[in-house]
């Protein structure tokens, strides 16, 4: 199970903006997608909005907030902590719901661009997810990602951010009838996901930068994380 990138057989990446990619993927989901289950994920993201995770989220863990400090295992079970990443400058963090999304997929392509600028800046690029050690190696291998895939095992660290859901069973049907078996791909039955949230860290721990939607479409454009990176106060 994975998401071939839309331009996986071309020459090189995509460096168009990312609300152009997402776009074109909205007008695929559009095209090819029978209306009625694109109504059930729309009924999933309303409701969402509805409970207000994102806006109660950055209320709590926004920009000037102390992130929650956190050791993690990263794609090759090498464990990376927050104190390490900090050691060495800021850091971006990247909340995304796994391999099997689309638009998870096309953000860390567009976040691989910038990768190499980030490094310059001083700082380091995570991404974090529920998905298992095998499933992140998996996605970090197949889309030639240069930066670190964290393993959240049962979004704990997710949940410190205050972006986690449970799947409706609407829509847990759907995703099992499409071979999207989340219980097997984060190792966990819970049917947990992060809302995907988007983080800059300053050195002293501080949030520079918050971003987090309940809609999975919708994602900051990477210039504006690499602008709060390399912004100096």
């Amino acid at each position: 199970m994975k998401w071939r990138s839309l331009n996986e057989s071309s020459s090189g990446p995509d460096l168009r903006p990312l609300r152009e990619i997402f776009a074109e993927r909205k007008e695929a989901i559009a095209k090819y997608v029978p209306a009625d289950v694109q109504a059930v994920h729309a009924r999933a993201v309303a409701a969402l909005k509805a409970q207000g995770i994102a806006a109660q989220a950055l209320n709590v863990i926004g920009i000037g907030a102390m992130t929650p400090a956190f050791e993690l295992p990263d794609h090759n079970g090498k464990l990376v902590s927050s104190a390490s990443l900090l050691g060495k400058g800021r850091f971006v963090l990247v909340f995304i719901r796994g391999r099997w999304c689309p638009f998870c997929v096309a953000q860390m392509e567009a976040m691989n661009c910038i990768a190499a600028a980030i490094s310059a800046a001083g700082a380091s690029l995570v991404a974090v997810s529920p998905q298992t050690e095998k499933q992140s190696f998996f996605m970090r291998d197949q889309h030639q990602l240069a930066f670190p895939l964290l393993v959240d095992a049962r979004n704990q660290l997710a949940r410190q951010f205050g972006l986690v859901y449970r799947v409706p069973e609407e829509q847990q049907g759907l995703y099992r009838s499409t071979f999207i078996n989340l219980p097997h791909v984060n190792g966990d039955p819970s049917w947990e996901l992060p809302i995907p949230a988007s983080f800059v860290i300053d050195r002293d721990g501080a949030i520079l930068f918050a971003a987090a939607d309940e809609d999975y479409s919708e994602r900051p454009e990477p210039l504006q994380i690499l602008a709060a990176v390399e912004n100096t106060r």
